[in-house]
């Protein structure tokens, strides 16, 4: 059921030239809190929720990704083991306008199996005794080298059909703790080569990877600017509001979100009041979400996003697909093509 709502936007021109100070290109996240805060966020969505077993199960997986990534043998491995471009080849890609540590182009080495294992070691200590997700860590602990690494190479390539999906959570869970610390090995190598704005807005400037959701920011240095979440390797990059953050159209944008109306949820088209809204574009028929820190500071784009899957069934019925990606709630079979909810494996 739609609710018709008339809403006066300025042109996307406009917006840009009323952002509060010049925004940041690509902000890194910050490694002590990335992921302690999404469990966090997590913890308080699930209480009341009807996913509560899912979005605990992904808190637990957020607190195991903040401990792998803070975990001094973890990080002494990865300085051993894995490489950072260099400077030529930082150059070549901004020349270029391409991401440099774009999965496509950067090889997988041991540290992510490493990472991985910590992981699940990490879950399987806080699961109960029945918990069905056991089955599905002894399957990946299974698997050959050679099978893990063609799990994560077509998790990053988005080759759906080739991921067993039950997997796919946890397996990304390692690769982002991999991403995270590589970009921020490579920034801290090169502080004065930033990640630049590449040629397709829509991707991360620095891995490549699609966005999760994004985010309206607050602060003195930003101000209300919008910031695309990498899926990867959680930077946020910059892009000017009212715009399709898959086709980059001004043309066609529209905003819903979830009321409860007689007892059941259902989406309206119009601004989400309580930090959570979903934006569509006609011209492409793509859409993400959009989680607002002005309508509540709390807000943590992967967290919030898991929160409101019965967002994006109803819009899907509407004929949209989803823009984005989110590792921890994927989609079977063709991602755009299907309204099917994620295959979850949090439930105990």
């Amino acid at each position: 059921m739609n609710i018709p709502q008339s809403i006066s936007f300025l042109s996307p021109e406009e917006i840009a030239t009323r952002e509060i100070a010049e925004p940041d290109t690509a902000r890194l996240p910050n490694l002590a809190s990335l992921f302690k805060d999404r469990e966090i966020r997590l913890r308080q969505l699930a209480a009341g929720h009807s996913m509560r077993d899912f979005l605990i199960f992904m808190a637990d997986l957020a607190s195991a990704q903040h401990n792998a990534l803070n975990d001094a043998a973890l990080i002494k491995s990865q300085a051993q083991d894995s490489l950072v471009p260099g400077l030529e080849l930082l150059q070549a890609h901004a020349k270029a306008g391409t991401p440099v540590l774009d999965p496509k182009h950067w090889a997988l080495d041991p540290t992510w199996r490493r990472e991985l294992d910590f992981i699940l070691a990490q879950v399987l200590s806080h699961l109960p005794g029945e918990a069905t997700v056991k089955g599905v860590i002894e399957e990946i602990k299974s698997m050959t080298q050679d099978q893990l690494n063609e799990q994560a190479q077509s998790l990053l390539l988005g080759q759906m059909g080739l991921v067993h999906m039950g997997a796919a959570p946890l397996i990304a869970a390692a690769l982002q703790v991999f991403w995270v610390r590589l970009a921020a090995r490579t920034a801290k190598a090169y502080p004065q080569q930033t990640f630049p704005a590449v040629a397709d807005a829509t991707h991360c400037p620095c891995c490549g990877s699609k966005p999760v959701s994004s985010i309206n920011r607050l602060g003195s240095d930003v101000g209300t600017s919008r910031y695309l979440n990498c899926s990867l390797c959680q930077t946020q990059w910059y892009m000017a509001r009212i715009k399709c953050t898959h086709c980059e159209s001004t043309k066609g944008i529209a905003y819903h979100s979830l009321v409860n109306q007689e007892g059941h949820a259902v989406h309206v088209s119009a601004m989400d009041e309580g930090g959570v809204s979903l934006e569509t574009c006609d011209t492409c028929s793509h859409y993400l979400k959009i989680v607002n820190m002005a309508k509540d500071v709390q807000v943590e784009p992967v967290a919030d996003d898991l929160a409101t899957l019965t967002l994006d069934l109803l819009i899907a019925e509407e004929g949209y697909w989803r823009g984005g990606v989110n590792f921890m709630m994927l989609f079977g079979g063709n991602a755009e093509n299907s309204a099917d909810p994620p295959k979850s494996i949090g439930e105990h």
